[in-house]
């Protein structure tokens, strides 16, 4: 990740400074990221992604690009912990020819991940493997049982929550609208 941000700055001659301003984070986490000294939260990724106009997926790719990509769970980034000890795991994400993200997520009893906002027309597919969660959107919740596959659009905030007294697990997929938002055509549309 760190070779990816850094080389991401570099090619579009930003400074620590400027990336700091665009993406709202620190310039000193910027520091202790590109020198691979934090695991920076989900929140602050996605704010770094956002400023560069790529996704979460593309700073914590491989490096090289290959016809066939084999992901094993162990090593998918945790970029997420729940206080009670729920995980947030990106499997893995595509750039091309559209932004699509692939994510395993785990949560304890009573545990619940609150999302920012993200690009508009940006949607997510949540689909339940284990126990049941509830998904809010605009102020209304969502029941998703086991089996069960809830689409909704991720471009307002949103509360995906177990609120049961056993574990849920779920996967869920996050695409990104190409197009007008289409992130690898410059410089970001979007400021925060």
């Amino acid at each position: 990740m760190a070779l990816h941000v850094r080389a991401l700055r570099a090619g579009r001659g930003w400074s620590l400074d400027e990336l700091s301003g665009r993406s709202g984070v620190s310039k000193g986490m910027l520091v202790q990221i590109e020198g691979s000294r934090t695991n920076p939260s989900v929140g602050t990724l996605a704010r770094i992604a956002e400023a560069f106009g790529v996704t979460v997926a593309r700073l914590l790719q491989p490096a090289a690009d290959r016809t066939v990509h084999l992901s094993e769970m162990d090593d998918a980034p945790v970029l997420w912990r729940g206080g009670r000890g729920g995980t947030g795991r990106l499997l893995r994400g595509l750039n091309d020819p559209d932004f699509v993200e692939l994510w395993d997520w785990r949560f304890a009893p009573q545990e619940r991940y609150e999302a920012e906002e993200l690009l508009p027309g940006t949607r997510c597919m949540v689909h339940v493997l284990v126990g049941q969660i509830a998904v809010t959107v605009d102020a209304v919740e969502h029941p998703v049982h086991v089996g069960q596959t809830l689409d909704f659009r991720a471009d307002r905030a949103h509360t995906v929550r177990n609120a049961l007294d056993s574990p849920a697990r779920l996967v869920m997929v996050v695409a990104m609208p190409p197009g007008e938002f289409d992130r690898r055509r410059g410089p970001l549309i979007a400021q925060r």
